[in-house]
């Protein structure tokens, strides 16, 4: 018996001595090392698809109540509180800020300090989102109780739509979920993503509905990126000298395109008289016009054709000192996306185009 056992463990040693032979030191490990990664990747890959999916098959089924729901806190003449623990606290958190930083005034109450004195900050003719996926939580439940007595309304975000926060609730949002993406299927995870994801829709509705725009957004966020940028004047952000896409009048259309196709390639380029005054645009908005108005005739679209033929006349314009702000405004009103910039004696210094001004243009100082 242990003559056996002696032959097997040679076998084994010869085993491990050719695969050694093949595989330097480290290699091994390296290779074990790369499948768990992969499985590691694999692993993450599944719970992004399944908080994904929840979401989408979420908005599959959205129905008439989230209508009523953003039609409520629009007509809401008091404030807009939100309300939640643990998990449901911190999504309630994020929701309260996106709608506070888009067009709806709204603070997160906690509800220990709720119960305890800040109840105060409610009256009647406001409007409290509570958060619990159960519907049954505890605490939240005492805040809703007694903000109703207050006259106070309540709209529920659950996944239990015959909870007690259900029945307190004017309205209820669903926020059930099949699974959790938890493994174990006891952290939040697949269920809180949906509730986000629920309070940004209702979010951008009720921005959309209050025209709501960039220039607002900016005002609520001064030390924000896009806040800065409209404090800037026009001739901090234009696109000027070797990147100013200009033809004279004379020009062809092939040598307007090229021009267009070379500078910053943003669909436009300035006409200029031979005096140098500004007398027309081009944009590829002219270009489709152009390109439709020859469809199907018996003569195709000329190159060749003189761009002054073809451009629109007296564009909109702009002063360098203006500030950013007033020309994301006039882009905004008359929906375009560049304006001319012109000097005292109506010749061209720049142009400056909706990206330079949202942050994907480059700021000269």
């Amino acid at each position: 018996m242990p003559e056996t056992v002696k032959k097997a463990s040679g076998r084994e040693n010869e085993h491990n001595r050719i695969i050694a032979l093949h595989h330097p030191p480290g290699v091994l490990t390296l290779i074990a090392m790369c499948a768990q990664s992969d499985d590691i990747i694999d692993r993450g890959r599944k719970i992004l698809e399944e908080e994904g999916n929840a979401i989408l098959r979420k908005a599959a089924g959205l129905d008439g109540t989230f209508s009523e729901v953003v039609r409520k806190l629009l007509a809401c003449g008091g404030r807009v509180a939100l309300t939640g623990v643990g998990k449901s606290g911190t999504i309630g958190e994020k929701i309260a800020a996106t709608l506070s930083s888009t067009g709806t005034p709204a603070f997160y109450l906690r509800t220990v300090e709720a119960l305890h004195g800040d109840l105060g900050m409610l009256a009647a003719g406001d409007i409290l989102l509570a958060l619990s996926n159960s519907g049954e939580t505890a605490e939240v439940l005492a805040v809703c109780d007694a903000a109703k007595q207050l006259g106070v309304e309540i709209i529920a975000f659950t996944g239990s739509s015959d909870s007690s926060l259900a029945r307190l609730a004017v309205l209820t949002l669903d926020t059930a979920v099949e699974r959790e993406a938890c493994p174990l299927g006891l952290a939040p995870t697949a269920s809180t993503t949906v509730t986000l994801a629920l309070g940004d829709a209702l979010a951008m509705a009720l921005l959309e509905e209050r025209n709501f725009t960039a220039e607002n957004y900016a005002d609520f966020h001064p030390g924000g990126s896009l806040g800065q940028r409209l404090r800037y004047q026009v001739k901090d952000l234009q696109r000027e000298g070797d990147d100013l896409p200009v033809v004279p009048e004379q020009a062809t259309l092939s040598e307007a395109i090229g021009e267009m196709s070379r500078k910053g390639n943003i669909g436009v380029t300035l006409v200029v008289s031979a005096s140098g005054e500004l007398s027309g645009i081009l944009s590829d908005g002219d270009l489709r016009r152009i390109l439709a108005e020859k469809s199907g005739a018996a003569e195709p679209v000329n190159l060749e054709t003189p761009v002054k033929e073809l451009m629109s006349s007296n564009p909109l314009t702009i002063d360098g000192d203006a500030s950013a702000k007033d020309a994301l405004q006039i882009m905004e009103v008359r929906s375009i996306t560049s304006l001319a910039v012109i000097n005292h004696l109506g010749k061209p210094t720049g142009l400056v185009h909706l990206h330079d001004i949202l942050g994907r243009g480059k700021i000269v100082l």
